[in-house]
């Protein structure tokens, strides 16, 4: 007759030898990295990544020599001033439909699955806000190389502030494109985010140096502050009308837009998804 007991089985000699292995890292602050990469190497894959590379191309080939005869800037020349711009538009116009692309997510259902993760809120904003960046960084590259060869001037420090203030400037941009995938059908976002940066690109001081009234009201929309803050080195805040720019409002300007933009978004998603 076999008899079960309860006495447990004295551990072997390797067993003290053994050695515990720390646990593997699979989440950030709680944003999981499989699906962090995952939004990273997506927007990489779009079938609009041409014309998003395209679009800004042609405008700063179209625009680079229409600046004033006597344009004077502390820190290079216009060249520089307008390629600085097209980053900042390229890079916009990327994040910003590479974000609102979310649309088809929520039609497809996806939005619902999410209630049945525990990736927060505000975790999902930010992963979806850094996988759209990733798409700003052609544009930039390619306005820095146009502007390289077609003779855009000025010091190393207006080259490297304009090129990475217009790469980081896409925050902004990603939290509204988010915001309007979310807020929108699907067959209406396609068309919006192309005619809302290109409207924004003109209030901002971008592509045509404002003055006057359109100054005025353009130092309160989302591209001016970021546009500002990428030509601080080549400016030092000075203007083609004889105006002076501030960096601290500039900033500001910056800073109310991604926040506003990042709260609109996180509400429209705790909406789409039922979450409080």
């Amino acid at each position: 007759m076999t008899i079960l007991t309860d006495t447990p089985t004295a551990p072997g000699p390797t067993a003290t030898n053994s050695v515990r292995l720390p646990p593997r890292r699979t989440r950030l602050r709680g944003i999981p990295l499989s699906y962090l990469w995952c939004e990273l190497r997506r927007p990489m894959r779009r079938s609009n990544l041409i014309f998003n590379l395209a679009l800004p191309a042609v405008l700063y080939l179209a625009l680079f020599r229409a600046g004033p005869s006597d344009a004077n800037l502390p820190g290079g020349n216009f060249a520089l001033w307008m390629m600085i711009g097209i980053a900042v538009y390229g890079s916009a116009a990327a994040s910003t439909s590479a974000a609102a692309s979310i649309a088809m997510e929520k039609a497809s259902g996806w939005m619902r699955t999410m209630r049945l993760t525990p990736l927060s809120t505000a975790g999902y904003v930010l992963t979806k806000i850094a996988g759209a960046m990733t798409m700003s960084i052609l544009p930039v590259g390619v306005a820095g190389l146009l502007g390289l060869l077609t003779g855009a001037r000025g010091t190393a420090a207006a080259w490297a502030c304009g090129l990475v203030g217009a790469w980081a400037s896409s925050a902004i941009f990603s939290a509204l494109g988010l915001a309007i995938g979310l807020a929108l059908r699907a067959e209406v976002v396609i068309h919006v985010p192309g005619l809302v940066i290109t409207a924004l690109a003109f209030l901002g001081n971008l592509f045509i140096p404002l003055s006057g009234t359109m100054l005025t009201i353009g130092r309160f929309t989302p591209m001016y502050g970021a546009a500002t803050i990428a030509r601080w080195s080549l400016t030092g805040g000075s203007s083609f009308s004889a105006d002076h720019d501030s960096l601290g409002w500039a900033v500001v300007n910056a800073a109310c837009w991604l926040v506003g933009f990042a709260l609109w978004a996180a509400r429209r998603f705790t909406k789409s998804t039922g979450r409080v």
